[in-house]
């Protein structure tokens, strides 16, 4: 009977279910990697080196950090390759592709750019997150996971969180936890000051997870194998089958709404984690979508790896 009352249920959510179409969209100009939402500003990391910002009141850019070029191994010079960016007040963290693809951290405060992990250090950071103002937190390709000390320039720990190549890593929006994914698709909750393994999930995903959304004890993972997985403290962890690749998810602050790319035509699927009721479908890229970001209950961002981000309102 309960069983049936569910199928019920999807049948009316799928029979209702609308389409929406963005409300405006943002264009960089290159093509976005990553982006970062404030107050009032969001902030566009790109493959062409520069940092996009954007008033979301105006809809315009209002400032574009630029970072130096490099020089390839035929003396040529290019663009940075942007791959990841974070913002805590009025400070910007961000991580570009250096020499032998080895990266740069750079941190932009007061209009002034500061290199504080040098590309000399040998590093494949993937991605990094402010902690605290002097702290920030780094994922490697080899899925190590560092708290790094700024003003000291020192690492506060460095820990092998797997054995297998980084899939995707994720700061909590409370700062207090991290969750890292791999391409082996299993997925670790750590704690965020001390680096401590406190919970390691029975995988939902049987290959490489492209990217991890959490919020509110609510985990979604984007894998390879046409999975989208949730995972949930107090109730059974389960997937759900797609017929083309997961590339990205996302979560609401309640983790009442997730998110995930649907398809080959790259719609957004809203649908709720508890229930596993399907709602609309965000409807405009027509490219893999690579991010996500709810900046509340009602309002997104998501970009595609081209130059647009979309802003979408739900209603």
């Amino acid at each position: 009977m309960f069983k049936l009352f569910i199928s019920f249920l999807l049948l009316l959510s799928l029979l209702d279910a609308k389409d929406i179409i963005p409300s405006f969209k943002l264009r960089s100009v290159g093509y976005v990697n990553d982006f970062v939402v404030d107050a009032n500003h969001l902030y566009a990391a790109n493959d062409m080196g520069t940092v996009d910002v954007f008033d979301l009141k105006s809809k315009k850019m209002v400032n574009q950090i630029v970072l130096p070029p490099i020089t390839t191994a035929l003396n040529k010079l290019i663009a940075a390759n942007i791959m990841s960016v974070d913002y805590l007040n009025g400070k910007v963290l961000i991580v570009s592709v250096g020499k032998d693809s080895f990266r740069n951290v750079w941190i932009y405060e007061n209009y002034e750019l500061k290199n504080i992990i040098n590309e000399e250090k040998k590093l494949t950071i993937k991605e990094a997150r402010f902690l605290s103002d002097g702290q920030i937190i780094f994922g490697t390709l080899g899925s190590e996971v560092v708290l790094h000390d700024r003003r000291e320039q020192y690492n506060i720990y460095k820990t092998q969180a797997s054995h297998s190549t980084l899939g995707d890593i994720m700061l909590s929006p409370d700062k207090t936890e991290i969750v890292i994914a791999d391409e082996s698709g299993a997925i670790k909750l750590l704690d965020a000051k001390s680096s401590e393994i406190k919970q390691t999930y029975d995988s939902q995903n049987v290959d490489n997870i492209f990217h991890v959304a959490y919020s509110n004890g609510v985990v979604l993972t984007a894998g390879q194998d046409r999975r989208m997985a949730v995972y949930q403290n107090g109730q059974k962890d389960y997937h759900i089958k797609s017929d083309f690749l997961v590339y990205c998810v996302g979560l609401s602050p309640s983790a009442k709404i997730g998110v995930y790319t649907s398809g080959e035509e790259h719609h957004l699927q809203l649908f709720n984690p508890t229930t596993k009721i399907q709602g609309d479908r965000l409807v405009g890229h027509d490219k893999p979508v690579n991010q996500i970001r709810f900046i509340n209950e009602k309002e997104l961002f998501s970009s595609e790896g081209r130059r647009n981000i979309f802003y979408w309102r739900l209603d």
